[in-house]
């Protein structure tokens, strides 16, 4: 005998916090805030969290806070790794020529 098949699952919402979350990137994306100076990004950021607070209620002090610091993560620039220095010529090789 066959097993008898498992009722597909529906799949679950998306958490609140995922959804504030996938908002913000995609306002930081259209609204060019990766190109602008820091102190733009600090007015930018003030204005767009009161928005999500307002439009998020269901969200913490502590979860707006990861927010805010997802975002601002986000838009710093990639650092880049330092290279190792360049060795000097040794004494030998300057004085083959």
């Amino acid at each position: 005998m066959a097993k008898p098949k498992q009722p597909r699952r529906t799949p679950a919402a998306p958490r609140v916090f995922d959804q504030a979350r996938d908002e913000m990137f995609s306002h930081i994306l259209r609204c060019g805030v990766l190109e602008a100076l820091p102190e733009h990004q600090k007015e930018w950021f003030d204005d767009t969290m009161a928005y999500l607070t307002e439009r998020y209620e269901d969200l913490g002090p502590e979860e707006l806070t990861q927010l805010r610091t997802l975002g601002e993560r986000y838009c710093q620039p990639v650092a880049n790794r330092p290279t190792t220095p360049p060795t000097e010529p040794t004494p030998e090789a300057a004085s083959v020529n």
